[in-house]
């Protein structure tokens, strides 16, 4: 009778299982509605199995390029040997120091990029490099030759003696999203052709500190010593970065690799190839991010954009109109969210084309067409020879702070031009709202809530209009470097 019973049990709760899993209005006679989402489909490449991932490593192999090199370094190179010794018997102990040179190897990846044999790399893979052996997929070796390099983004062509090699398809950098699924590729710790997967962590990276200009594509994809130069490509098998460097507390994989963007690495790539070298473009301003503070002061909503804080003379920008304080917002129609992209759109803008920015000014938004010109080469060093000088006189200034007069010494010291014109900060108290803005010795304050000061007189005539907790916008000049700070007054 148990027997029974049991057998019963489990035939009814199967048939109830069966008719909940299968019935969706057994409890409502209406569909599950959003946020309750049950029905996720996923993308057609990601269905199945798992062929789209295992068929773009069967593409993307065959145009990976391991890299290794090798350079003469000589001791002069490197940091003195604590343990050497000068005198009588420096011969001696040389016996027991390092050599004078020796041979250095290092090990890097590199994409083929035509049939012909260009391979596009990072800088430091091949930079000052003696010899370059190239081995592709097939184990065949090359000797590779450097075509040209672009240190300021960390970019790299060389070029082997081959033809009829696969090449890989480019992709479009700018269409990436974070959360795409992206692939590395590469010789990590020289365990050759190495494919590692992930995700686009994010997008835009700057301020890394690896080269002068920065919109790395941030991924958890594992990129590791080796990895340098190697693809990193989406699951359409298309490149979208170079694998560059990672962060890292141990100099091993931590989950945050960065790549350069496919669309900067082709432009630069495209000018070394055809030019030995790489063209940028220029506007002739200097410009600062916006922090919450001086978007409040600028009348703007949110901190996008790039404030204007100095105009070469007779640059294309105030030829354009451009002034000091305007706010940039767009580029071509492309929103700029920060002086990176900035400075990135315009350095990738070809030289003798025309710019249309989108400017903000006093509250209203105006177009300004700008001629982009070639960044000097050497850009013109101001005169440093002061006027007459002026009277020592200190005066206590905002809270936090001292000033005085601009004289021809302090002016020569701080590397000021004879034309700058305003207050020296000669104190900051330590823990003031002043140190806490940022403010230093040495400042030169050249206007106040947007009110040009030439002399202490001028400072002076404003600081009554200054109430206990107002914010005060000051325009800073340190060392040639012009920018806005805002100032919050506590009594």
């Amino acid at each position: 009778m148990k027997k029974i019973t049991i057998v019963t049990l489990i035939v009814i709760a199967l048939v109830s299982g069966y008719i909940i899993g299968n019935r969706t209005d057994f409890f409502s006679s209406r569909p599950a509605s959003p946020p309750y989402m049950y029905n996720l489909q996923l993308p057609k490449e990601l269905s199945g199995d798992n062929a789209a991932f295992s068929g773009v490593a069967n593409v993307i192999s065959p145009v990976v390029a391991n890299i290794s090199t090798s350079k003469t370094v000589a001791r002069k190179d490197i940091s003195p040997n604590p343990h050497s010794f000068d005198g009588p018997l420096n011969d001696y102990f040389e016996s027991f120091d390092i050599p004078k040179k020796w041979k250095e190897q290092s090990l890097g990846s590199g994409v083929v990029v035509s049939s012909d044999g260009y391979i596009i790399t990072n800088n430091h893979v091949v930079e000052k490099s003696d010899e370059i052996k190239v081995t592709l997929f097939d184990q065949q070796n090359y000797k590779g030759k450097i075509i040209g390099t672009d240190p300021k983004t960390d970019l790299a062509v060389i070029k082997i003696s081959a033809t009829n090699l696969p090449a890989i398809k480019w992709g479009d950098s700018d269409k990436l999203q974070v959360g795409e699924f992206v692939l590395a590729f590469g010789n990590p710790y020289s365990l050759g052709h190495t494919v590692t997967m992930g995700i686009v962590s994010a997008l835009g990276r700057a301020n890394v500190g690896i080269a002068d200009y920065e919109d790395f594509i941030q991924t958890d994809a594992a990129i590791n010593p080796g990895n340098s130069g190697g693809p990193l490509v989406n699951i359409k098998g298309e490149l979208v970065g170079i694998n560059t460097a990672i962060f890292s507390r141990t100099g091993g994989y931590q989950g945050i690799g960065f790549a350069v963007p496919s669309n900067m690495a082709k432009s630069v790539m495209t000018q070394l190839m055809n030019q030995g070298k790489v063209t940028r473009g220029w506007l002739g301003i200097t410009i600062q991010n916006l922090t919450p503070e001086l978007a409040g002061e600028f009348n703007l909503k949110k901190s996008s954009g790039a404030l204007v804080t100095d105009i070469f003379k007779g640059s294309p920008a105030e030829k354009a109109g451009v002034r000091r304080g305007d706010v940039i917002l767009e580029i071509n129609g492309k929103e700029i969210r920060n002086v990176e992209s900035l400075r990135n759109i315009v350095a990738q803008s070809k030289v003798g084309s025309r710019i249309k920015l989108e400017v903000l000014r006093d509250g209203r938004t105006f177009p300004a067409n700008v001629n982009v010109t070639e960044y000097p080469q050497e850009l013109a060093q101001a005169e440093q020879d002061g006027s007459e000088e002026d009277v020592f006189t200190k005066e206590k200034a905002l809270v936090g702070m001292s000033v005085m007069d601009l004289t021809r010494d302090i002016a020569k010291q701080l590397g000021l031009s004879k034309n700058d014109k305003g207050v020296v900060i000669v104190k900051v108290d330590t823990y003031s709202a002043a140190e806490e803005a940022g403010l230093k010795k040495g400042d030169l304050i050249q206007e106040v809530n947007k009110k040009r000061i030439k002399d202490l007189s001028d400072f002076n005539k404003i600081l009554p209009g200054i109430r206990d907790g107002d914010t005060v916008l000051l325009f800073i000049n340190r060392g040639g470097n012009k920018f806005y700070i805002t100032l919050k007054t506590y009594s």
